[in-house]
């Protein structure tokens, strides 16, 4: 009997900052869009099936598309009542996700904003590729 193997790549092709912030997701997401002069809505909760038989747990999410260039940002919570989106950055309290193309100098002009909010004790660019559970940040 002749076996067939599906192969599934996931693109993880985007931009990955953590963010630690002990503040709650609309009130970074306010003073994010002040700093930086984005426009984050929030939009429909990400939610990630951890087990078949059981319901999926819904992490807030907020969503900024930039015409020119058509960058989509995307803030999501890391942190929910019943677990981790990332449950291998547990210190980590959100996540923005930046796919498309996005330069060196117009990341670290994100990252210095980030840094200089009051509220965040540090935003930090990681590697999607070294986490375990980098299939729930797929957008």
């Amino acid at each position: 009997m002749n076996k067939t193997y599906l192969k599934l790549s996931l693109d993880l092709d985007f931009v990955l900052i953590a963010i630690t912030a002990a503040v709650k997701d609309y009130i970074l997401c306010h003073k994010i869009n002040k700093s930086l002069e984005f426009e984050f809505e929030k939009t429909d909760d990400h939610e990630v099936y951890y087990n078949i038989d059981e319901a999926p747990l819904s992490f807030s999410r907020f969503y900024y598309f930039v015409e020119q260039g058509e960058i989509e940002y995307y803030l999501v919570n890391n942190r929910n009542p019943e677990g981790f989106l990332i449950p291998e950055m547990n210190k980590v309290d959100f996540f923005i996700i930046i796919q498309q193309y996005i330069d060196k100098d117009d990341l670290n002009f994100i990252l210095t904003r980030l840094n200089k909010l009051t509220d965040i004790q540090v935003a930090a660019q990681i590697s999607p590729l070294k986490l375990k559970s980098k299939e729930n940040l797929v957008m």
